[in-house]
């Protein structure tokens, strides 16, 4: 791969991506977000990708405010179906492989096993439903694809759980978190790493593949939170509730493990666990 586009470049995945590049410098990145580059536009995608000979597009634009989506659910399929939709045709022209990167929210978490790539999505909310939408798309028009799925991501960019735990934490004597919901955080630096390592395969082995990615171990948000607590020497009580104490808009997955054994085992992977991350 010589030129890399990296879409929704300011987000928390596309920023760890952009930490890395230093490794890389025999490939040109071109990191765009919703400034630069609107995914909704296929005229000016198609213009982008013809001024730079795109090799590989990851795409990490996507729309993630869960509860929101429930009530904004056409904003959410544009961004995360008809905006995959235009990517995934212009990597056909183009002979670009699509790195599209999904999500836990395809199924609905009622599971007791971790979830193989195998498995078939059944998403119980608006944006478990738009992220399985853009799948389709990838996998309808896309010619060279690999769909990522991961889950509970967090970094030292943008907003996320472990932020959210870190500020409250230190605002507050006593925190609540659920604890019947169960999954595993995914550090995006792990997260960035292993895509750039996927993308350095031979493409005749990842190409049309879904893998499973998330850090090592199986835990609830509350014991992610006490974690956090912790690490950070806070003088925060952390105190476990059930989810019905704590309702949501939208639906969320209480079974949100994902097998890694395909990546692992298919491309020698080794993922880091979740505490040491």
């Amino acid at each position: 791969m010589t030129n890399i586009l990296v879409t929704g470049s300011n987000g928390q995945l596309g920023s760890e991506i952009r930490e890395l590049t230093n490794l890389y410098p025999g490939i040109q990145f071109y990191f765009t977000d919703i400034e630069e580059l609107d995914l909704l536009n296929f005229d000016t995608v198609k213009a982008f990708f013809a001024a730079n000979e795109i090799d590989c597009c990851i795409n990490c634009a996507a729309y993630t405010a869960v509860d929101k989506a429930e009530e904004e659910e056409g904003l959410a399929n544009k961004i995360n179906h008809r905006a995959v939709e235009n990517l995934a045709k212009l990597c056909a022209v183009n002979d670009t492989l699509l790195v599209h990167i999904s999500t836990d929210y395809v199924f609905d978490g009622k599971h007791h096993r971790p979830y193989l790539e195998t498995d078939i999505p059944t998403p119980d909310s608006i944006y478990g439903r738009s992220k399985l939408l853009g799948e389709g798309a990838v996998k309808r028009f896309a010619k060279y694809w690999i769909i990522i799925r991961t889950s509970w991501l967090y970094s030292s960019f943008g907003n996320n759980f472990v932020k959210t735990i870190l500020r409250i934490g230190n605002e507050r004597n006593e925190i609540k978190v659920v604890d019947d919901q169960v999954g595993t955080p995914t550090y995006a630096a792990d997260l960035a790493e292993a895509i750039l390592d996927i993308i350095d395969h031979d493409l005749e082995k990842v190409n049309k593949q879904i893998f499973h990615f998330s850090n090592e171990g199986v835990i609830s948000w509350y014991d992610f939170a006490k974690a956090i607590i912790e690490e950070s020497n806070f003088d925060c009580k952390v105190n476990p509730i059930p989810s019905i104490e704590f309702p949501s808009v939208a639906n969320r997955p209480f079974y949100s493990v994902l097998s890694k054994e395909k990546i692992k085992k298919e491309l020698n992977n080794e993922i880091p666990y979740w505490k040491d991350s």
